[in-house]
């Protein structure tokens, strides 16, 4: 008698054999997404209304500015396989592929765009 978790049998079912994968990749940055978004809303949050110098200031510090670019990159990466997931559901053909493409190539403008007005701010 073998003994089979849940987990174990999901492996490696699905049309690409990675849905397990895809299933803990999109939890995990979730549960991080919900701790990282709201500690970035509280230092944008003060940050929004002040002057130009007093936000430069705020992120050229090491935090704020590591957390912006950890919530950028780890929100447009969930962004980017949702949506992924999403267009795989309901799009066929060449349509299915052009809006694949354009998704990714959209979240990796924004996280490198993204992370130049952060290098640019803190140097």
């Amino acid at each position: 008698m073998r003994y089979l978790t849940d987990r174990k049998r999901a492996e490696g079912k699905g049309a690409s054999h990675t849905g397990t994968e895809h299933h803990w990749y999109m939890q995990i940055s979730a549960v991080g997404l919900a701790f990282l978004v709201p500690t970035f809303l509280f230092i944008f949050g003060r940050a929004l209304g002040q002057g130009h110098d007093a936000v430069l200031a705020v992120f050229a510090r090491p935090f704020p500015g590591i957390l912006t670019a950890l919530v950028l990159f780890i929100g447009m990466r969930h962004f980017n396989k949702g949506a992924i997931m999403m267009i795989e559901d309901y799009a066929r053909g060449t349509s299915r592929k052009l809006a694949v493409i354009f998704v990714t190539a959209l979240s990796y403008l924004v996280i490198a765009v993204g992370f130049y007005a952060l290098a640019k701010i803190a140097l």
